[in-house]
């Protein structure tokens, strides 16, 4: 059974969500504050950490960015706030997706179940002519090692920035439209508001060395979706 970490300082909403969480299928480790989480996801290296954000000591956004120096697994945010500042920032600090209370406990499941089915999607095999490695110029992407690589240095993403990047790279010089973007990489349908995909490939811009008042690596077509630059990745 998959591992997950959950940190959340009410005791009665962690009980309900771990207990609906065992239920389904996975292994819960329950922690009512973050004061120990980077030791317990080196310990346990779970598949899905589920962090409040508003918690004694550090706060979740804090114990976020601590988390991301060496976690890329899937996050969660469960946030009291439905606010979009609040759901912006979990994002561009490195949350892949969030939840706001009170939680259904059917919406929690079918945001975990899509972040692992990304996670644990194997590579194709059966299509010879299905790359697993794209090179553009000093960019190289490994499907199959899920890692980047520009100018011959080591890009660290997270699970959502690499799929985000590995589905654009793979249509270079077309527009993904957000549509595609959301079905496939967020895993859900596109309600015209959403803002996590821009806050992901603002993300990638920056871990890209792209320009971000003037991108020019991935454009942001604006009514449709963006853009991957093919030409842009000089070594």
């Amino acid at each position: 059974m998959d591992k997950i970490i959950l940190v959340e300082d009410d005791d009665r909403l962690r009980k309900l969500v771990s207990d609906f969480l065992i239920v389904s299928q996975f292994t819960v480790l329950e922690y009512p504050d973050g004061s120990n989480l980077v030791n317990a996801v080196r310990e346990h290296r779970p598949a899905l950490v589920i962090l409040d954000v508003m918690l004694p000591g550090e706060d979740g956004f804090t114990l976020c960015k601590a988390l991301r120096k060496e976690y890329s697994g899937p996050l969660l945010f469960m946030t009291a706030k439905d606010d979009d500042f609040d759901q912006v920032l979990g994002l561009e600090i490195g949350a892949d997706d969030y939840v706001t209370k009170p939680i259904e406990p059917r919406v929690l499941l079918a945001r975990v179940h899509a972040l692992l089915r990304r996670v644990n999607a194997k590579p194709a095999t059966t299509a010879s002519n299905t790359p697993q490695k794209l090179v553009y110029g000093g960019l190289v992407i490994d499907k199959t090692a899920r890692s980047v690589k520009l100018g011959g240095q080591l890009i660290t993403l997270t699970s959502h920035e690499f799929d985000m990047l590995w589905l654009l790279a793979c249509r270079p010089s077309q527009v993904v439209d957000r549509n595609t973007i959301y079905e496939e990489i967020i895993g859900r349908e596109y309600d015209g508001l959403d803002r996590s995909a821009d806050v992901r490939i603002s993300r990638l811009r920056k871990k890209l060395f792209d320009n971000p008042s003037n991108p020019f690596r991935i454009k942001t077509i604006w009514g449709k979706g963006f853009f991957f630059v093919a030409d842009a990745w000089e070594a």
